[in-house]
């Protein structure tokens, strides 16, 4: 069983930049696809990135592509979303997550192992 711990959020000003990141512990890192979901208030969560195990494959909602970049690290069983050009609208908790069966999976039911969460603000 994989555990996920979220650090990295914080409040930013509009175009400006944070980088999130995402421990795993308790299990195969590297067995795992990692994805990003956020979730602003009042609203469902919804998906934002996510990486192949061997982190040679990446896809983006098409509100993240062009300004968010996923990644991983193996080595050290740590995820992470570089996101630049930040927006208001981008404003939420931002989850990480893993998922053992094979393909990207984009949805949040495809995805099993959950962190608790990190909270981005950006002020226009």
């Amino acid at each position: 069983q994989v555990q996920l711990v979220e650090s990295g959020g914080g409040l930013v000003q509009a175009g400006g930049s944070l980088r999130v990141s995402c421990a795993a512990s308790g299990g195969t890192f590297s067995s795992h696809t990692m994805g990003w979901f956020r979730q602003a208030p009042g609203k469902e969560r919804e998906f934002v990135a996510v990486i192949s195990r061997s982190g040679g494959v990446t896809s983006y909602a098409d509100s993240a592509k062009g300004r968010f970049t996923i990644s991983r690290d193996n080595a050290g069983n740590m995820a992470y979303l570089q996101m630049n050009r930040l927006k208001p609208e981008d404003t939420a908790v931002y989850y990480c997550a893993a998922r053992r069966l094979p393909g990207l999976g984009y949805a949040v039911n495809n995805f099993s192992y959950w962190g608790q969460g990190t909270q981005v603000t950006v002020s226009s």
